[in-house]
């Protein structure tokens, strides 16, 4: 898989959102530690725009800039071809190249590049609000690589966006069992109450996810509700 079929297969800018919000306080629960989350959320990065962001650990990574003109995805593999640190500190050809200029800022932000303003990008796709599809550039893979800009393994968990595929994944990555019902009410953004988040973890309470919660602006009960 490449970048071309991440745009294929992605949703709508708002499913996409709902996606990484559920993600991300899956992974609050899921991990009180933040240090060890895989997923993260801010509904506040900046003025008027959210961010979504996957970190593995290893030095693969993405981010998803949401805002009035619409999303910028950016993702990178440490060890993909296509790094610009196995490219004499240049960005391989195409991937950047056609990015409009309502996205260009993002593609310059500080937090997306390294200490020579080289963007650390493998992979970017961009969407604007009334557009029908995501767009990418125009890229001459490198011959032979099975996974060539880490597209596999960057995206893999907004391609497949059942509950099973993270079920799977959690299990895999936390080594714990995880409860499928609860992991579906989160992808549907129900509220949290105490019991769906103890489902999930037991050593978790509702009080200690209220900053997650609120940084991630993840559904709340209101307070007539919740009494």
């Amino acid at each position: 898989m490449t970048v071309y079929d991440v745009a294929r297969q992605l949703p709508s800018i708002a499913d996409l959102r709902d996606k990484c919000r559920a993600l991300a306080m899956l992974d609050a629960i899921l991990s009180p530690d933040w240090e060890g989350r895989y997923y993260s959320f801010n509904a506040g990065w900046a003025d008027g725009e959210e961010m979504a962001s996957m970190r593995n650990g290893s030095g693969d990574e993405y981010s998803i800039v949401f805002s009035e003109a619409g999303a910028f995805v950016r993702g990178f593999d440490h060890e993909s071809p296509m790094s610009p640190f196995g490219n004499d500190g240049e960005v391989w050809p195409g991937v950047i190249d056609e990015v409009p200029e309502l996205f260009r800022r993002f593609v310059e932000e500080p937090a997306f590049t390294d200490a020579d303003d080289v963007p650390v990008v493998t992979a970017c796709l961009w969407r604007g609000p009334t557009d029908e599809r995501w767009h990418h550039g125009t890229i001459d893979f490198p011959a032979g690589a099975v996974d060539p800009d880490g597209a596999t393994g960057l995206f893999g968990l907004l391609i497949d966006r059942s509950s099973e595929a993270f079920q799977r994944f959690a299990e895999d990555y936390y080594e714990v069992s995880i409860d499928l019902g609860a992991v579906s009410q989160v992808h549907a953004l129900q509220p949290l109450s105490q019991e769906l988040v103890s489902l999930l973890n037991f050593e978790v309470s509702l009080a200690d996810l209220a900053q997650d919660i609120s940084e991630i602006g993840y559904p709340q009960l209101d307070q007539e509700e919740s009494v």
